[in-house]
């Protein structure tokens, strides 16, 4: 577990990476509440806002009923969800996902990601694929889960839920958002 404030786009953010706390029953309401239904296969809250609500939570490999659900991050904070969609209409994606083909450094840092994505979730357990979530590593699909993981595992894990977050630093985190 790493506990950091660190500077993004010269704003400090508490980072609390690795950090996993079990999901109440107030959790469950809220975020409930955030999604506009019930969640599934909840194994733990990953980030909080500011505000105390959850932000991100970490999800089962399978579902209930045992479907494979490969999202191990969720972003559920309606407000970040919201900015995510407005950076993907602006064309984020299509940029990233052109700049893998071009910087093998990037291109590297991004399949670590897609590894320590895999990694962590078939540690949960297995699902016997190499799909992981949002385009991994061969493109990006969407910065929903690249933020998700982002904050979940804090800087320098995913480039592109770092990039997006810096995107973003003037409309989050800021105010309450459930």
């Amino acid at each position: 577990m790493v506990r950091a404030v660190v500077d993004i786009d010269h704003r400090e953010w508490l980072v609390t990476a690795g950090v996993r706390e079990p999901i109440t029953e107030a959790d469950r309401e809220v975020i409930a509440q955030q999604l506009g239904r019930q969640p599934r296969a909840l194994r733990a809250v990953a980030h909080r806002c500011p505000s105390g609500h959850p932000s991100v939570v970490q999800t089962a490999p399978r579902l209930e009923d045992g479907t494979p659900f490969p999202t191990l991050y969720y972003l559920t904070c309606p407000r970040l969800t919201s900015l995510a969609s407005r950076l993907e209409a602006a064309g984020m994606m299509r940029e990233q996902t052109a700049r893998l083909a071009e910087d093998e450094e990037l291109a590297a840092q991004y399949l670590a990601a897609h590894r320590s994505y895999l990694a962590e979730r078939d540690a949960i357990e297995p699902l016997g694929t190499d799909v992981s979530a949002g385009g991994m590593p061969g493109r990006v699909k969407c910065l929903h889960v690249h933020i998700a993981h982002a904050l979940a595992c804090g800087p320098g894990v995913n480039p592109f839920g770092d990039e997006a977050l810096a995107a973003l630093a003037e409309d989050w985190p800021a105010g309450d958002c459930a």
